[in-house]
């Protein structure tokens, strides 16, 4: 699983932070969390091809995350127009992006599927689900958890001691019983669980119940935090996290690394706020924009 971030700013964009975008690639699955503007320049410069999107997870509908939108169903239309993408969102999603493409003369926009989310599972693959959860923010915003399902594995050491070898170990991976050399093995005595991978997504939000949920045993935590806490005043004005209540989060709910995006333009280096979201959370790092992390 890789992620690769996009866009890192906030409201405004730098030279060094564009508009909130996010790749998790697993497998087949190219998923894009929040699409804002620029963000398939982004994609360009980072070497990925906007084609290969197969999901797009809207947190909701503030500019900053949903403006690179109409751009991209333009530019994946032309490119590759016999796909389907899957688009998730919070309720009034439809509308939004029906009054985006009546702005302008659509031409080549890839076909596409909308599903408005309500919190819990949103997709179930054979290989991972999405859950959505209800965030606090000041238009209806959601965060998403990436789970990859848990898998049976050979132990290879048993398989060793039965003799075990071929085609059958398939079958013993799908969990099934087997009779080998006149015996009946067991799947459970040659397999062991390998628990999937978790990772979780929090927009903008104030702190909340489901920032809680998403952050819940996540492999990796990628939460917003705007501004450094000397400035929770004005950060929970406009209903966001401050870095520290982000490390927080992540502290709390026994996620094993974090890291932060969403920073306000007045940050010009990660150093400072590394420094507070390691004081309260020692695994955290500061994302960047085209920064990859392997999961």
């Amino acid at each position: 699983m890789e992620i690769v971030f996009l866009g890192t700013g906030s409201m405004q964009p730098t030279k060094q932070r564009n508009h909130s975008a996010i790749l998790l690639s697993y497998k087949s699955e190219n998923i894009l969390m929040d699409c804002g503007e620029g963000t398939q320049r982004q994609m360009r410069i980072a070497g990925l091809k906007p084609a290969r999107i197969t999901r797009l997870l809207i947190s909701h509908w503030h500019g900053d995350h949903v403006f690179g939108l109409p751009g991209l169903l333009s530019s994946m239309g032309a490119d590759q127009p016999d796909s389907k993408l899957l688009i998730y969102g919070p309720a009034g999603s439809r509308k939004y992006i029906e009054n985006m493409l009546n702005g302008f003369v659509c031409k080549d926009v890839i076909d596409f599927e909308i599903h408005e989310v309500k919190t819990g599972k949103i997709i179930d693959h054979p290989d991972f689900i999405v859950e959505a959860q209800a965030l606090k923010h000041s238009s209806p915003c959601y965060g998403y958890a990436f789970i990859e399902k848990d898998k049976l594995k050979i132990d290879i050491a048993q398989a060793r001691k039965f003799g075990l070898a071929g085609p059958i170990l398939g079958q013993i991976q799908q969990g099934k019983d087997v009779e080998w050399k006149g015996k009946k093995i067991k799947a459970k005595d040659v397999t062991y669980i390998q628990k999937g991978k978790k990772v979780s997504y929090i927009a903008d939000t104030m702190s909340c119940e489901g920032a809680n949920a998403l952050a819940k045993d996540a492999d990796l935590l990628i939460s917003e935090g705007t501004h450094l806490d000397e400035l929770k005043e004005k950060t929970e004005k406009y209903m966001h996290l401050t870095v520290k209540q982000a490390a927080l989060i992540a502290s709390e709910n026994n996620a094993k690394k974090l890291i932060v995006t969403h920073l306000s333009q007045r940050y010009k280096s990660p150093l400072e706020t590394a420094e507070e979201a390691r004081t309260y959370f020692p695994n955290s790092l500061v994302a960047e924009d085209f920064m990859k992390v392997t999961v």
